[in-house]
């Protein structure tokens, strides 16, 4: 495939997005239909001119073909690859991100903001006891930087390598999953102890959920709820892959009436949420994601909290979790909860060896995860305890 085939297939998806197809959906399903005549690398080359296209977007002129603009937005991120500081740190404040940010963030720093002009890192999560294992089996894995002599995430590495992960006998026999290395840290936060009972109760398609069970060593007993059938039916398929078995799964739509009596030795609240930590990912995200979304979910995040505190034993902790920066969703949420929930007690954050990090909150309850620090998705985490 030539470079003019991959700028007209990048365009044809882009137009796709522009008449209302999502964009992961856009390129998933242009990509599928392309796999019969594309090579892997040529389909990469396709995704990453989509992707490059809304990360410089507000640099293009729109007046121009698309194919010359992803042309002008590939030349731009060759340019900032080679030199950051070729694209002044104005002109990324006011390009970068869509202007209604700066009134939901306490502050936008310029490291942040170039970070989301960087392609992102690729993270794998290889099972406990088989790091050896999927490095040697995959090449091109480094593990995470040390900090303060402590790997946080020694399972975590970042792959640099051009294979489709997916296609690999590693992936298919369940030694190692695609997670984001911000995400990895949620479950070392939770820090779940064999035979407990956990419950994840925005499980999704339950990448969190089989980090906490392996955490658990595949004992004890793991809830996993969501509102999507489909999201817990995958959750399923991931689960038979990587051979987790100490869970079970209930839809739960988020209210008051909770899908099961238990009580919970800690719960993950991985609530919905705007994404803003996700933005040099999902680049196309940051033009469509608007601030009543951010509202609506600090709302949803509220209420998922309220209505699964009472579940906690004694000695229970509940870990918030949100892959955003805003503050509505992020300490404005934690405070909120603090204040309405003097039951619980405001719990530290622990995070071994990640030490650029600094607390959100005066006690120390809450920590966010920058882009720029982990070269990861942002993360903030928040923590409660129901005392003994």
């Amino acid at each position: 495939m030539s470079d003019s085939s991959v700028l007209n297939n990048a365009a044809r998806i882009i137009r796709l997005v522009h008449a209302g197809t999502p964009a992961d959906q856009a390129l998933r399903e242009s990509l599928t239909q392309t796999r019969h005549y594309s090579a892997p690398g040529e389909r990469r080359g396709i995704s990453r001119a989509v992707f490059t296209y809304y990360r410089w977007w507000r640099w293009l002129n729109e007046k121009e073909s698309l194919q010359k603009q992803l042309s002008a937005a590939l030349a731009l991120q060759d340019r900032f690859n080679r030199s950051p500081a070729s694209v002044k740190p104005a002109a990324l404040a006011a390009l970068a991100v869509p202007d209604w940010l700066k009134a939901e963030m306490d502050s936008i720093p310029t490291a942040w903001l170039q970070q989301l002009q960087r392609e992102p890192a690729l993270w794998i999560r290889s099972k406990l006891g088989f790091e050896a294992k999927v490095a040697s089996a995959l090449k091109d894995c480094s593990p995470v930087p040390s900090l303060s002599g402590t790997n946080p995430c020694p399972t975590a590495f970042r792959y640099s390598g051009i294979t489709d992960l997916y296609r690999t006998p590693g992936f298919q026999s369940g030694d190692f999953e695609i997670q984001d290395l911000a995400s990895q840290l949620v479950g070392h936060a939770a820090a779940p102890k064999p035979g407990e009972t956990w419950w994840d109760a925005c499980a999704g398609e339950g990448g969190k959920t089989m980090h906490l069970s392996d955490l658990m060593q595949n004992k004890g007993l793991l809830w996993a709820s969501d509102r999507s059938l489909r999201r817990l039916a995958k959750l399923k398929e991931r689960a038979a892959r990587a051979k987790a078995f100490n869970f079970r799964t209930a839809p739960w739509e988020g209210g008051a009436h909770l899908p099961t009596k238990t009580k919970f030795d800690g719960i993950l609240v991985d609530a919905p949420c705007s994404g803003i930590g996700t933005w040099q990912r999902n680049p196309h995200a940051r033009w469509t994601t608007l601030p009543h979304d951010v509202v609506e979910l600090a709302a949803v995040q509220r209420n998922l909290l309220d209505h699964v505190s009472a579940s906690l034993k004694p000695g229970g902790r509940l870990i918030y979790a949100v892959c955003t920066l805003s503050r509505a969703e992020t300490t404005a949420v934690a405070e909120a909860f603090t204040a309405s929930h003097p039951e619980l007690t405001p719990e530290p954050v622990r995070l071994p060896g990640v030490d650029r990090v600094g607390s959100e909150l005066k006690n120390g309850s809450a920590v966010t995860l920058w882009p720029q620090d982990l070269n990861a998705n942002g993360m903030f985490i928040a923590a409660w305890k129901r005392p003994t």
